[in-house]
């Protein structure tokens, strides 16, 4: 299959559909620092998007949207321009939910009410790290089309509560840097292979 993988420098999953054989690509406005430089589109997805895709994953940026970021838009700390920032950025998580292509999976963390005013609707699936090999927790929610929901692979939630709450939740507690974001919103490889695997298959 030909796939976009949207928003993705890291190339995580891209790498994964590439290994089971598909004709994948990343997409992203930073360089790749994946190991496949040759299957990335650096720039504007919108350059690609309406290209001929048999599958589309994407991983819009969540600044605006995500439940934690919601203290900023109402309140003593409120800033009034997060309104005008949430509303671009659901217009854009918007060109992945209503996009003609018959398969699709977006990826974001738990929106707030006013996001999914927005965009429409909810998620239709949420999974954790520790459901697929990962002794962290993070909630990782899809919005799909025409893909079934992700089943978990390898549950190590057991072996993750032992652990203290701080590397339970290792990326929440990382310090202040100018990679920070970036390294936040890198696809776990657990579930990069599951996407990879249940979504798309051998297409050897």
């Amino acid at each position: 299959m030909k796939i976009l993988v949207a928003c993705e420098e890291s190339q995580a999953t891209t790498t994964e559909l590439l290994r089971l054989g598909h004709d994948a690509f990343s997409c992203d406005i930073e360089p790749c620092s994946g190991e496949h430089p040759e299957r990335h589109l650096h720039g504007d997805v919108k350059q690609w998007l309406y290209d001929d895709w048999d599958m589309i994953i994407a991983h819009p940026p969540c600044t605006y949207l995500t439940n934690t970021g919601v203290c900023w838009l109402t309140g003593r700390n409120k800033k009034p321009e997060r309104w005008k920032q949430l509303d671009e950025g659901a217009e854009f998580f918007k060109l992945f939910l209503d996009h003609p292509c018959e398969k699709i999976a977006i990826e974001n963390p738990i929106m707030h009410k006013y996001a999914i005013e927005r965009i429409g609707r909810k998620h239709d699936c949420l999974v954790q790290p520790y459901m697929f090999g990962h002794t962290e927790r993070k909630a990782t929610c899809f919005w799909l089309k025409g893909l079934p929901p992700l089943t978990e692979t390898n549950n190590v939630k057991a072996e993750m509560d032992k652990l203290p709450k701080r590397e339970q939740q290792r990326l929440h507690y990382l310090p202040p840097s100018a990679d920070r974001a970036k390294l936040r919103s890198k696809t776990y490889p657990g579930i990069a292979k599951a996407m990879a695997e249940q979504w798309a298959g051998s297409g050897l």
